[in-house]
Order: structure tokens, then sequence, then C-alpha cells
């Protein structure tokens, strides 16, 4: 039992959670692209992200894994993203301060989703099981690519034009 939880309810808790939060990480990333606030969208962005963060320390361990440390990181990032947004409220070099922290916690669950594909669905696990092989890195690399894109387009065009809430 985690959290009152079985585990198998309490991992399709945190998964809900970490979807929810890749899903409206997206419709935040694309409200930065077209200089849009999204504020509905970013409080639930936030708030799943933090919780998919969290959520994943109380999983029963022996001892510290990678998603840990990804957790810690995320966490960190999501300290800076919500003051940037909700105490600093964008003005500013918090602007693009918020823009940046987003996208990373955005990118982090997204990696983690695409180790957590590569050791779940049969087809991918089989081209690369100890996520060593070239598939894996390849999809991490074109994941990591296209979110340097994404950011810096976001910086560019959350920051430069008129910011209009939606």
């Amino acid at each position: 039992m985690i959290l009152g939880m079985t585990t198998s309810t309490f991992t399709f808790v945190h998964v809900l959670l970490s979807l929810v939060g890749i899903g409206t990480g997206f419709v935040v990333m694309y409200g930065l692209l077209t200089a849009k606030r999204l504020d509905g969208w970013t409080a639930i962005f936030l708030a799943s992200t933090v919780a998919t963060s969290a959520t994943g320390f109380a999983f029963p361990v022996e001892h510290l894994l990678p998603s840990h440390i990804i957790g810690m990181i995320s966490l960190v990032i999501l300290a800076v993203a919500i003051p940037a947004r909700y105490v600093f409220h964008l003005t500013g070099a918090w602007r693009w301060i918020f823009v940046a922290s987003a996208a990373v916690a955005l990118y982090l669950n997204v990696f983690v989703a695409v180790v957590q594909a590569f050791m779940k669905v049969p087809a991918l696990k089989a081209l690369a099981p100890t996520q060593k092989e070239p598939p894996f890195l390849v999809a991490q690399l074109i994941v990591l690519a296209v979110f340097v894109v994404l950011t810096i387009l976001a910086m560019k065009r959350f920051r430069s034009q008129p910011v209009r809430t939606a």
C-alpha cells in the first residue's frame, strides 16, 4: 500500500498525473509560442507536474534511482517556474525564466515518458533492452533537439510580443 492505495492504483494515479502534465505542458508550450498566457492550462500543468515528481518518491525502493534524480531536478526547476509566474508575474527577466523553466520541466516529463516507453512497450524494449542502444539514444536526442528548438522559439516569441490572456 502506498498512501492508502494499492501499488497498481498508485502507479495508475502517478502515470495519469504524468500524462496530464505532458498534455497540458504542450498546450502551455503552444501558448508560449503564440504569446498567450493560457492561465488555467498553466496552473494545471504546474500542479500536475509537481504532483508527478512528488509521487515518484513514494514508490518503495531500496536505493536512489535515476528517476529520483530527475524528480529532484524537476522539483527544483518548478520551484523557479512557479514563483516566476505567480509571485513575480512574468515581469522583466522572470518572463524568460518562466519560459525556460516550464520548458525544461515539460522536457523532463517527456524524457521520463520515453524511458518508460522503452521499458514497457515490447517493440521498443526489443530495440533497446538496456537503453544504451542506438534507437534509445536517437529517440532521446530527437526529443532533446525538439525541446531546444521549441524553448528558443518560445523565449523569443513570448518575450517579444504583447502577451494576451486566453
